[in-house]
Parts: structure tokens; C-alpha cells; sequence
């Protein structure tokens, strides 16, 4: 004996007409996403404004020279390197290490206990605190 099978009714099809409707349409609705290429990583928050301008001038007999660089900073858990601005500046040819505080001042490795609010000055400071002395050659980064 052979089961019977019921005969398909008008509700039978227009179910399936339906359910294939919204397959196709979700399908069309998807596959730009599915194919698109991968979205780029979002942008990193803007940094601070670079500090303006070049400077190269002879204070106390010390050649002043310096600027904004950009400067590329590890990330955190494979993420892609950000970049911001930094400052690099030498006192007759050799560097001074600047950093830049939170609140936008500046420091010097020559006078790191105060800030100053410009690149210019901390340089300024660093020559009137070293007097003739040169600073050392050392490097504090290794890339």
C-alpha cells in the first residue's frame, strides 16, 4: 500500500510563492553587503592641532631649529597604527626631546618638571638651563 498524499491546495501554494518571495527578496537585499568590499577602518579620532609653524633662530648664541612632524603610535591589540602630530627640535644640531602634555603645553627632557606653552619656548628654557653645555646624542627610541 502506498501513503496518499493530500492533494496541494491554493493556501499550499500561495505559501510557497510567498516564502520564496521573501527568500529572493532578502537574498537581493543582501548580497550588495555580501559582496561589497571590506569598509575601511574607521577614522581615529582627530588629534590636537599641530603646533604651527617651523622656527630657526640663534637664542643666547644657540641655534634654535624646529617644527611639527607626524609621528605614528602603536595601537592596542592589532588595531592599525594612529597617527597625530609631534614636535621634533635640536639645539645646534642635536636633539631635544620634547613631549607634549594633555593639556597642550609642552616639556623638555632638560626641564621636564615644567611645561611651556609652545615648542619655541621650551627649546628657549632647555638653552637657558644647559648654558654652554651640549646635549647628549643618545638615543631614547629605537625603531
Amino acid at each position: 500500500m502506498s501513503p496518499r498524499t493530500a492533494p496541494v491546495t491554493r493556501r499550499d501554494m500561495m505559501r510557497a510563492a510567498l516564502t520564496t518571495a521573501v527568500v529572493v527578496g532578502t537574498s537581493a537585499a543582501v548580497a550588495p553587503i555580501v559582496l561589497a568590499d571590506p569598509a575601511p577602518a574607521a577614522a581615529p579620532a582627530p588629534a590636537p592641532a599641530a603646533p604651527r609653524g617651523t622656527f630657526d633662530e640663534v637664542y643666547r648664541g644657540r641655534r634654535i631649529q624646529g617644527g611639527p612632524v607626524p609621528v605614528r603610535y602603536a595601537s592596542a591589540r592589532g588595531a592599525a597604527p594612529a597617527s597625530g602630530p609631534g614636535v621634533e627640535i635640536s639645539i645646534d644640531g642635536r636633539p631635544l626631546h620634547v613631549m607634549r602634555r594633555a593639556d597642550g603645553s609642552y616639556l623638555s627632557l632638560v626641564n621636564h618638571y615644567r611645561s611651556f606653552p609652545t615648542p619655541l619656548e621650551a627649546a628657549r628654557a632647555a638653552v637657558d638651563e644647559i648654558g654652554t653645555a651640549q646635549l647628549s646624542t643618545a638615543s631614547f627610541h629605537h625603531h
